[in-house]
């Protein structure tokens, strides 16, 4: 299942999966418009001669033209396409061109004009001019004009749409986008329950007789999805429990552990069959997707971001937006459970998985950006923002450690890379009050621990 989950996602993503069902749309169109009007009643078509009143070499002549416009027109559709594609890659990251190549839009647009195209050359080979017969399909006749106004008006949108996709705010802001509907997907519950269950614990030292059995990679790859309940079941049916040793989005090469099962000593390492359907769980392909990686899109507007602060490129607002989706995508996490757990079946732990943290998301987020930002006032000016906006959003003491780390780091950077005292004070004043914050709190909670 998750490798069949993984081929629809790329399907989606693709540039021809689209274009291709909507040529078979047109096709189906155009043989049931020919079949109506050859069962239609001739006096109906006569009485309409402004809309039906073509003759063979009209019709012919108009689906020609047509027909040559509509591929001509995708020929530039496709142009601009690549023109974008490429213009996202070197402006932004090149981690940005699945989402232009997923974009429904270009995909519908370029799928209308084949389409149209496709449509008149089935209507053009059943025109019939001679002595003896003539048919022309008016009805499909009529059918391809309104296909050709209908493209004019795909065209005029797809420049409009093309225009704002390339900007730098719509690129963060689908990114953003994408990853909070995957926090929430991924994400769905609140902290007020969160379990403390240690995803590193060992069941084995619990009975030394019990050894664990490495399940390896069947292919080199990033790891784009795990069905858990896929790995639950292996774990219910063989009475033992399955541990992940790599999470979704980390790169295993052939021949690496993927997943270990645990069994005990006198009955030998588990069968072919067991770890099969364990290394099926996983889908591994050559790049991430967002699909069960959160963290993937934080991985993408930090890039945006990063090339934002290049010496070549040198976009320092760029960089504060990118910061602000950060920030909006982190809020969301701040009230989300998102620490690995475990998986039990009647009570007994079954799967222990491994997954993304609230550290680690915040680090993927602050650390690179930071640590290229030296001297940007604008930009570390916005990050302790950032922190502020994430401080007052959790009261969890193991979240606000995390929180106090990036302040700690943060103003140290302040500190050390800002000339100018009129520039750095204020910056600086800012971080502090923060760092006063997030120790107070810590402080208070200790001495709240020592009273009782």
């Amino acid at each position: 299942m998750a490798k069949l989950l993984s081929i629809w996602h790329s399907l989606r993503s693709s540039l021809w999966l689209v274009p291709g069902v909507l040529v078979l749309l047109a096709v189906a169109l155009a043989i049931g418009l020919i079949e109506v009007d050859s069962r239609l009643d001739e006096r109906v078509l006569d009485s309409w001669p402004r809309l039906f009143g073509a003759g063979a070499a009209g019709s012919r002549g108009m689906l020609v033209a047509v027909a040559s416009s509509m591929i001509t027109v995708a020929g530039v559709v496709f142009s601009i396409t690549l023109v974008a594609l490429s213009l996202a890659s070197s402006q932004y990251t090149s981690r940005v061109l699945r989402q232009f190549m997923s974009d429904r839009t270009n995909q519908t647009v370029l799928g209308v004009f084949v389409g149209i195209f496709a449509y008149c050359l089935v209507v053009l080979r059943t025109i019939r001019e001679g002595p003896d017969i003539e048919f022309v399909p008016s009805l499909a006749v009529l059918g391809g004009v309104v296909l050709a106004f209908i493209g004019i008006g795909y065209f005029s949108y797809f420049i409009h749409h093309i225009a704002t996709t390339i900007q730098a705010s719509h690129v963060l802001a689908r990114n953003a986008a994408e990853s909070v509907r995957r926090i929430d997907h991924l994400f769905p519950d609140g902290v007020a329950h969160e379990d403390e269950f240690d995803a590193n614990c060992d069941p084995s030292r619990r009975d030394p007789r019990r050894r664990w059995h490495a399940a390896p990679a069947p292919r080199t790859g990033y790891i784009q999805r795990v069905e858990a309940e896929s790995l639950l079941a292996v774990a219910r049916n063989q009475k033992t429990v399955v541990r992940m040793e790599n999470r979704v989005g980390d790169f295993v090469v052939e021949g690496m552990p993927l997943a270990s099962i645990l069994t005990a000593e006198d009955s030998g390492p588990p069968s072919q069959e067991v770890i099969d359907r364990v290394s099926a769980a996983y889908a591994i392909n050559a790049e991430r997707t967002t699909d069960q990686d959160a963290a993937y899109g934080i991985r993408q507007i930090v890039d945006v971001a990063l090339k934002a602060l290049s010496p070549g490129i040198n976009d320092t607002t760029t960089a504060v937006m990118s910061l602000d989706y950060l920030t909006a995508i982190l809020v969301k996490l701040c009230a989300r459970r998102i620490e690995s757990t475990g998986r039990f079946d009647k009570g007994e732990l079954r799967v222990i998985t491994r997954g993304a943290t609230f550290a680690s998301m915040v680090e993927l987020a602050f650390d690179q950006i930071r640590q290229n930002a030296g001297g940007n006032v604008a930009v570390l000016s916005r990050l302790v923002e950032a922190l502020q906006t994430l401080e007052g959003q959790t009261q969890r003491p193991n979240r606000r450690r995390v929180l106090l780390h990036q302040a700690l780091a943060l103003e140290e950077v302040i500190r050390r890379t800002i000339p100018a005292s009129l520039d750095r004070e204020p910056v600086q004043a800012r971080a502090l009050r923060l760092l006063e914050s997030l120790k107070a709190f810590e402080a208070a909670r200790d001495m709240t621990t020592d009273h009782y």
